[in-house]
Formats: C-alpha cells, structure tokens, sequence
C-alpha cells in the first residue's frame, strides 16, 4: 500500500470551526427535515460527532435554537450595516435599503427561519431572548431613520409596526407568496409611511 492510500488524518476543528460547521448542520437538518426534527442527539448523528460535543456547545434544544436565532440575528445586522454604509441618505434610500436587506437576509435563510422563530416563540425565556437580539437591529433602523421623523424620533410603537412588517413580507416571500421585490417595494412603503406618521 502506498503512502497515497493510506487515509489522512483528519483535522481536528477550533472550538469556534466545530460550532460553526454544528450550526450548518443544524441549518440543513431544519430545512429538509423540519423544526420539530432538531434534537441535540439529531445534530451529533448529522454532524458525525459524539452526543458530548453538541451538548458541550448548546447544553439543550433550547440553546440551539437561541444559537440559530444569534446566527441568523447577526447575518442580519451585517447585511443592514453594509447596505445603509452604501446608501443615499434620503427616506427612500434608507426605507429601500432597510426592506432589501431584511426580506434578503430571510430569503438566504430559506424556510428555516420561520419555524426557527416558532420555536422561539413558544416559551417566555425565549421570547424574551428574541426580542433582545432584535434591540440592535431596530437601534440601527431608528437611527438610520430618525432624521426624517417630523418628531426627529420613532417611538417604540413604530419600531414595532416596522419589524411585524418586515417580518410578514419577508416570510411571506420565503413561502412563495409574494414575490421578492414585491415584498421588498411593500416593506418600503410601509417603512416609509411610519416615519412620516411619527
């Protein structure tokens, strides 16, 4: 036997690659097998990896999906920080490039996110734990939009009005409903119509 046919060691993941490539795995097992088929024994099956390795990254189901949500959550805030360094500073250019990276960001998450946020829903802890992880991204969207506010600031009631929408159309795009740039143009509009209400 050759040294060409002897196998080669495999390489052993940092800590930060082996959550990532868990949490890629995590990604995948939602979106072909469903929400409700996320278990931590599940992801060490996939991942092919021990049952201790998943659970000395995210301790129990719960901590996986809050990691899913941080993962998606801070794809979310890149993609809004790059699209708002590039834009016109006007309320259009800022509403426009607010919706396109919301409905963008759901649609590169596919049907995942959905049933990702279901689960999160259904307990206070992690209610409580995704509204955290959108306080960041609405202080961004407040600032970028606070300028243009009759008031010279968006109250909290209109922060809220803007994520339900965005979060309406974006999955709604996600399932097929409505079409990308619908979704994006009706996102817009709507963003636009709360700042000048405020």
């Amino acid at each position: 036997m050759s040294s060409d046919d002897k196998a080669q060691p495999r390489k052993r993941l940092s800590r930060e690659e082996r959550r990532r490539q868990l949490l890629d795995v995590a990604w995948q097992l939602v979106r072909e097998e469903g929400t409700e088929a996320l278990s931590l024994g599940r992801l060490a099956e996939q991942a092919g990896v021990t049952k201790p390795v998943v659970y000395d990254h995210f301790e129990t189901r719960t901590g996986l999906l809050a990691a899913l949500y941080q993962d998606y959550d801070a794809r979310q805030s890149v993609m809004l920080a790059q699209a708002l360094d590039g834009c016109e500073a006007t309320l259009p250019g800022r509403a426009g490039v607010i919706a396109a990276a919301y409905v963008d960001c759901v649609m590169s998450q596919g049907r995942e996110m959905p049933g990702v946020s279901a689960a999160l829903a259904g307990s206070p802890e992690l209610e409580t734990l995704k509204r955290a992880y959108e306080q960041p991204f609405l202080d961004k969207c407040r600032a970028a939009l606070g300028d243009f506010s009759p008031r010279g600031a968006i109250g909290a009631a209109g922060m809220r009005l803007l994520v339900g929408a965005a979060e309406a159309l974006s999955q709604a795009a996600a399932a097929g409903e409505l079409e990308a740039g619908q979704a994006k143009a009706e996102l817009q509009a709507a963003i636009i119509a709360m700042v000048e209400r405020q």
